[in-house]
């Protein structure tokens, strides 16, 4: 059980690795998962009716605009952020731009949240529109 997890982990860094070192800032929804699983900020960047219409699970709403703007300082720097839009055109974007800024550990949902539901992880709603 223990070398199991050992190598779940070792698994886990050699993608992250991967990714960092080939530039990648988007990842498929499998990906997303272990992300998350590992303590990532799951940040959607969609308009407020999309986001409570459906979302990840204890994922934030915040406009790209706020993150360009700095938001994204707020994030804690340590854990990884995954960004979530619509298709992943959007949070792709807005992804590069944050690495170029120097945030280096961002990472956009490729298809979005589509793509999410494609696979058919969970998603929850805001019935009250909040």
């Amino acid at each position: 059980l223990a070398s199991a997890l050992i190598a779940t982990a070792l698994a886990v860094l050699f993608n992250e690795l991967r990714l960092h070192s080939q530039g990648l800032s988007s990842i498929s929804a499998g990906d997303a998962v272990r992300l998350i699983n590992q303590g990532a900020v799951v940040v959607d960047v969609r308009e407020k009716s999309s986001f409570n219409s459906e979302h990840i699970v204890d994922s934030r709403r915040v406009t790209t605009d706020e993150l360009l703007a700095g938001a994204a300082d707020k994030l804690k720097k340590k854990k990884a952020v995954l960004l979530v839009c619509d298709r992943g055109t959007q949070s792709a974007r807005a992804a590069a731009a944050l690495r170029k800024s120097g945030i280096e550990n961002v990472f956009s949902l490729k298809g979005g949240i589509a793509a999410w539901r494609q696979e058919n992880f969970p998603v929850v709603s805001n019935a009250n529109g909040s």
